[in-house]
């Protein structure tokens, strides 16, 4: 990996380049994979050929606000983490709250809407700020 801001070969898990202190991922003049010299508008390098932009979509991008209430209100249902993408734990969610609360009498269909009203408001306050593909959630 290289610094995108001077073209220093950085480690891949590194936070900043040690040779000019930026972030990792920061930056426009040098290509990430290869390390060349690009165009500041460019969107591959004309080097390697690797991306340099990844673009979000506006209309893959979900609602912070809608997630948020999802969990607060539906949470021990895992509606929330289904409508991020989110569909192994919301899976778990929803099976638990609904077996494991006829089997326990309810106590699991609680600690899943504990879970999820934590999830939610975690959510609406940016700690989860991600979807299941890795896409920012709008505000």
């Amino acid at each position: 990996m290289f610094c995108r801001n001077c073209g220093s070969e950085m480690t891949n898990n590194a936070a900043i380049c040690v040779k000019c202190g930026v972030a990792s991922g920061q930056g426009n003049a040098y290509c990430p994979n290869c390390g060349s010299p690009t165009d500041a508008a460019a969107a591959a390098c004309p080097n390697c050929g690797v991306l340099l932009t990844q673009p979000v979509p506006a209309g893959e991008q979900k609602s912070k606000m809608a997630a948020g209430l999802l969990g607060i209100f539906l949470g021990s249902l895992g509606i929330h983490n289904f409508y991020l993408g989110k569909t192994n734990r919301a899976l778990i969610q929803l099976l638990v709250s609904i077996i494991g609360g006829i089997f326990t009498c309810g106590i699991a269909t609680l600690a899943m809407e504990i879970w999820g009203l934590v999830e939610g408001i975690m959510i609406l306050t940016g700690s989860i700020s991600e979807d299941g593909n890795g896409i920012p959630l709008k505000d």
